[in-house]
């Protein structure tokens, strides 16, 4: 896979998924979120589903087949896996 530079710093390689790069910003929100435990209020919507809003939280964050996803533990102990693309909007709970 050939690398290709985005205007904003953040290297993206090409994939075949149709995944959207989300901001440097954005994700670096999420892994800041991951190191200092703060839970998310997040809202996503994966393709073929309903919108859902949840307090969650990351886990981790990592790149995998040409997307970038977000593993977040939900206040049953469950776990959802959540590609960032899918993400419409989240903020950081105090």
């Amino acid at each position: 896979m050939a690398g290709a530079n985005r205007n904003d710093g953040c290297d993206v390689r090409e994939s075949m998924t149709d995944y959207q790069p989300i901001s440097c910003i954005n994700h670096d929100r999420l892994e800041y979120a991951v190191l200092t435990r703060r839970k998310l209020e997040l809202t996503w919507q994966a393709p073929d589903e309903t919108a859902q809003r949840k307090v969650l939280l990351p886990l981790d964050v990592w790149t995998q087949d040409g997307a970038e996803w977000l593993k977040a533990g939900d206040e049953q102990g469950g776990q959802q896996l959540i590609r960032l693309d899918w993400i419409s909007v989240f903020c950081e709970l105090e």
